[in-house]
């Protein structure tokens, strides 16, 4: 029998559930605070949109440390595999690139909106847009209707909520979902931003603004010395700290240590060993050995990273090269393999890719993404209390639960 259904939020998860809501024979109504649809996912991986992961279902739970084993129905339900094949089946080729991270070959996130408008277009749909919503009113413990910030009413049978979290409140996710859910009786675990810029209150690494370093090796150690957290790739100096896709993927793993007392420590020759890049060293100051310590490094380091590499090492910048001591040498190979950075804080959640937290796994059906507490009310994507790594992970929550809340709502 056809049900009256309102999703609430056009983004990833909003726009795949009322598609197959619609697909199961609903009436279907999605309504968008914004001007237009998927205004987040236009932004994701860069403007390109890593829509998932190359990996299997146990590799999709690995890489979401936020309550991954309430997804384990959900991605077998709608793996990244059923995912890519919706694309594709839809004209949309895809590629995969370094970390199994599948993009459009298009490297366009507007040609994957393209795709779900048209989707939710061919199934009638109804789309209002510029439409926030104030309230969801329920009765005997089932929603009835939802109110618009208009004063419009909506009757329902069923809801999907998948307004998305507090990152990026520009693109629309200011958290309005989880007063809704909050005022329904449901339990909103902490928010905390993931997958988002770290600061450092080391004063040379202000000094780096706007340095980017590409082949790096990173780790991080919490206070014991410990190490936490490694990676290779790229990173960038900002004005508060650091930046990049490693750092991003680092930030998740300190969430715990809440940001702080962690150090962060940059190889910046990975390919090299201490000894081969001592011997590296050697052959380079022989070369300028009748220069001065300053113009020796431009083979090994870029310009704006030289003076700081040179003040931390403590040789003095004027001194010649065929100067400098053995002890001197062998403590600069360890600067080059351990730059170390102290951590002090992340940047707040509205600059985080992903928000932590959200509405309780323990109130909602894994198998329907149903709420446990009020009938006919679902939830979809990052709302929930669940969130991946960098890498395809988060979209692929996204579309995986906003596919079973829209067969089951």
């Amino acid at each position: 029998m056809s049900k009256r259904v309102v999703v609430i939020g056009a983004g990833a998860a909003g726009l795949i559930a009322a598609g197959k809501a619609a697909e199961c024979g609903n009436d279907v109504t999605l309504v968008e605070k914004n001007d237009r649809v998927g205004k987040k996912l236009l932004i994701s991986g860069k403007g390109r949109c890593n829509l998932t992961n190359d990996t299997d279902i146990e590799g999709l739970i690995e890489n979401v440390p936020g309550n991954g084993n309430f997804l384990y129905s959900a991605f077998y339900t709608f793996s990244n595999s059923d995912l890519v094949n919706f694309f594709n089946d839809r004209g949309l080729k895809t590629k995969t690139e370094r970390g199994g991270r599948i993009f459009p070959e298009s490297d366009k996130a507007e040609d994957v909106i393209d795709i779900l408008i048209s989707y939710i277009r061919q199934l009638r749909v109804k789309l209002v847009l510029n439409s926030p919503v104030k309230e969801i009113k329920i009765f005997n413990s089932k929603v009835r209707f939802v109110v618009l910030r208009s004063g419009k009413i909506i009757e329902c049978d069923s809801i999907i909520l998948a307004t998305g979290g507090a990152s990026y409140p520009g693109t629309g996710s200011t958290g309005d979902g989880y007063e809704i859910a909050k005022s329904l009786g449901h339990s909103i675990v902490d928010l905390k931003p993931s997958l988002v810029p770290l600061v450092s209150n080391d004063k040379w690494v202000k000094d780096l603004q706007g340095l980017s370093l590409k082949n790096i090796a990173i780790s991080l150690l919490n206070k014991n010395g410990k190490k936490i957290y490694s990676d290779f790739g790229e990173m960038l100096f900002t004005h508060f700290g650091v930046s990049g896709p490693v750092i991003l993927s680092a930030s998740r793993h300190i969430l715990e240590y809440d940001y702080k007392d962690v150090k962060l420590l940059i190889d910046l020759k990975p390919a090299l060993d201490e000894e081969k890049l001592d011997n590296r060293l050697q052959r380079d100051f022989e070369k300028y050995s009748r220069k001065q310590f300053k113009n020796s490094l431009e083979d090994l380091l870029p310009q704006k990273l030289i003076s700081v590499i040179i003040e931390l090492s403590k040789i003095q910048q004027d001194k010649f090269v065929n100067q400098i001591t053995k002890e001197e040498r062998l403590r600069l190979v360890k600067l080059f393999k351990k730059l170390e950075i102290n951590i002090t804080a992340s940047r707040p959640i509205t600059e985080a890719i992903i928000t932590v937290g959200g509405i309780s796994t323990d109130e909602i059906n894994p198998s329907t993404m149903e709420s446990k507490l009020v009938k006919g009310l679902y939830f979809a994507g990052e709302i929930i209390d669940v969130d991946g790594y960098t890498g395809g992970f988060n979209l692929t929550i996204a579309f995986s639960t906003g596919y079973v809340a829209g067969m089951n709502c």
